[in-house]
């Protein structure tokens, strides 16, 4: 997991190429403005879905991970709460590779607040719930780049 602000690029050289390829799209692209679903960036290997939905509760929400893709939420709009855990603290179910989505149950290890410009890259083994409210359920709308591993 890293936590950090796209305004940051300079302190994010060291990143693998395509996740600086998406951090500079979120930073040159007004997130807010694009429609929602899938945006594309560099065809399967970068790419963008465009989420708006309502915060709630934590127990409203599903944790996840992925395989075959890192996710790196950006905020545009609101403020969210992400939960995250390593996977080999968590309970795994069976992968569903048409998703590319592990589901998992467990307890939280880290929590952040996201607000606009912030982003979270989640790898492969870290298992995340997003949408958990902060103060009260309120809408945001945030990019969920994938990058192919």
């Amino acid at each position: 997991m890293i936590y950090g602000s796209i305004h940051h690029e300079d302190t994010y050289s060291f990143l693998p190429p395509r996740i600086r390829q998406a951090l500079d799209f979120a930073r040159t692209h007004d997130l807010g403005a694009l429609p929602t679903g899938r945006c594309e960036i560099a065809g399967d290997d970068v790419y963008v879905n465009i989420a708006h939905y309502t915060t709630g509760e934590r127990s409203e929400k599903i944790w996840e991970a992925h395989r075959a893709y890192i996710d790196i939420h950006v905020l545009a709009e609101g403020t969210e709460k992400i939960d995250v855990s390593l996977i080999e603290r968590m309970e795994t179910h069976p992968y569903e590779a048409d998703k590319d989505y592990v589901p998992a149950d467990g307890a939280v290890t880290q929590t952040t607040i996201m607000r606009p410009g912030d982003f979270l890259v989640c790898f492969p083994e870290d298992v995340h719930r997003s949408g958990v409210k902060v103060d009260a359920p309120a809408p945001l709308k945030k990019g969920i780049f994938k990058v192919r591993v």
